[in-house]
């Protein structure tokens, strides 16, 4: 008899906990896991939510018995993970996080060798039918094995079990810490030259610390090589209560401690990060948040400074990163979106850089991998060697190429609000683009309207060539449409 697990999703983990997700389900992963992959050694790691311990240790006392050899790299973020895989040369690794999901969430992300991506139809569901298969009385019998001596955190939101005892997990002899962080902070550093750095004031926002300990080494390596930085930091101590609320930064209201942190102190620019941050959001010198969309074109333009390559970027909004692409020399890519498509049409292109409107930012060095630690520093170095403000930079660009942002639009029926777009505005269209969703081009205008894949949600995107007035017209325009039920 199986034991149905309703986490996966089509590219992670991610699930309520107790009711989806506890250290039972988190065994049973990490064994098939193991198995799946005929894994010898893989890395884990976990964000600062209070039940990311526990998960992460079922998860390799799971990995264990699954035949794996377990290195454990501690707090970290879902980059870290990625670049430990590689660079330890492993079968695999997990992250154990729920990114910027709420506080009663949890999750993991998983990668092959490589850092190659596992999602649906590349194992993930294979992992959850061995997963559901094993053994309900093997397992509670290896649980209760593991848990002996343990202490149960009563912050950590389990119930009924008692957590894993870490020494009795290292007593296997396959399960064993080793901190990463010094080959980490290296790599990060090495896409920029630290010599280009002029004095710089940035505010970091560490979303109740899940980026500071990576940080703080980042920032002891520049000083340690007098690199004129300062950073003012906030909520920058690891806390997995959430005392500043869930660390998502592309939601409005989370963006004022950040920007207020910045105008206060004078600063440069600020970075704020989610929850597993391997996204970085930035605001300029006025405390005003910069949409993603323009900073793809930024570190477009930063690699193609340094030669010819070629760039992937989503299609929801593209008008601005093809014009810097292409004015730069570069080729431009247009690539569905999500995490796995771009890595995968990175490699076949072996392309330099891709980047999403989300602030997903991907590098081919990096295992062709997202990093929010990458993107702030190459946009510190652009405003260090081009002697200009992130404002000024990003400006002439919103003005060429105005856009609405992603607008959601929860519907009853999302189908039906797609046909009526469709039949108004599909006819008087010169360009159809069925990358993602649907997009039209009106000469010096265009949209893209995707349907999500797990909810009735409509994602409207607008833009125009140096039409800001056209942008709120045609979006009202669309929204009135598609809202119409």
């Amino acid at each position: 008899m199986t034991t149905p697990i309703t986490c996966f999703k089509a590219y992670d983990i991610r699930g309520e906990l107790n009711t989806q997700l506890n250290e039972e389900v988190a065994y049973r992963i990490g064994f098939a896991f193991a198995e799946e992959l005929s894994a010898k050694s893989v890395v884990v790691g976990g964000d600062v939510r209070l039940t990311s311990t526990p998960l992460k240790l079922a998860l390799s006392a799971g990995l264990v018995d699954g035949g794996a050899e377990v290195t454990d790299i501690g707090m970290a973020g879902t980059e870290e993970i990625y670049f430990a895989t590689k660079h330890l040369g492993v079968d695999g690794g997990i992250e154990v996080t729920a990114s910027h999901n709420p506080i009663n969430y949890n999750g993991m992300k998983l990668v092959k060798a490589g850092s190659v991506p596992i999602s649906g139809d590349t194992g993930l569901n294979a992992i959850k039918d061995r997963a559901e298969a094993l053994d309900s009385n093997y397992v509670a019998e290896r649980l209760d094995f593991y848990a002996k001596g343990a202490k149960i955190d009563a912050d950590a939101f389990f119930n009924g079990k008692a957590h894993i005892a870490t020494d009795i997990l290292a007593e296997s002899g396959k399960y064993h810490r080793h901190l990463n962080m010094d080959a980490y902070v290296s790599h990060i550093l090495s896409y920029v030259d630290i010599n280009n750095f002029t004095p710089l004031k940035i505010v970091t926002n560490a979303g109740n610390g899940a980026a500071g300990l990576a940080l703080d080494a980042i920032e002891k390596k520049l000083h340690e090589k007098d690199v004129p930085i300062e950073f003012v930091k906030v909520h920058h101590n690891a806390d997995g209560t959430f005392p500043n609320g869930i660390p998502n930064p592309l939601l409005p209201e989370n963006r004022a401690d950040t920007a207020n942190a910045v105008i206060e102190s004078g600063a440069d620019f600020g970075i704020a990060w989610d929850g597993d941050f391997d996204r970085c959001f930035l605001f300029d010198a006025d405390g005003n948040f910069i949409e993603g969309y323009y900073i793809v074109g930024l570190l477009a333009q930063a690699f193609l400074d340094k030669g010819p390559s070629k760039i992937i970027y989503d299609p929801r909004v593209y008008w601005n990163s093809e014009d810097i692409i292409r004015s730069a020399g570069g080729t431009p890519i247009k690539c569905k979106t999500g995490h796995a498509f771009i890595k995968e049409r990175m490699r076949q292109e072996d392309a330099v850089y891709g980047g999403e409107m989300s602030a997903h930012h991907y590098f081919r060095d990096f295992a062709y991998c997202d990093s929010g630690m990458i993107p702030w520093l190459l946009v510190a170095e652009l405003i260090c060697t081009r002697q200009k403000s992130l404002a000024s930079m990003v400006k002439e660009r919103i003005e060429a190429f105005p856009s609405s942002g992603e607008i959601n639009s929860k519907l009853k029926d999302a189908d039906a609000a797609l046909a009526r777009v469709l039949e108004k505005y599909q006819p008087l269209a010169e360009v159809i683009d069925e990358t993602d969703g649907i997009g039209l081009e009106f000469g010096n205008w265009r949209f893209n309207l995707r349907k999500s894949n797990t909810e009735p949600v409509i994602r409207l995107n607008v833009e125009s060539k140096g039409d800001i007035a056209l942008v709120e017209e045609k979006t009202k325009e669309l929204l009135d449409l598609i809202r119409a039920e």
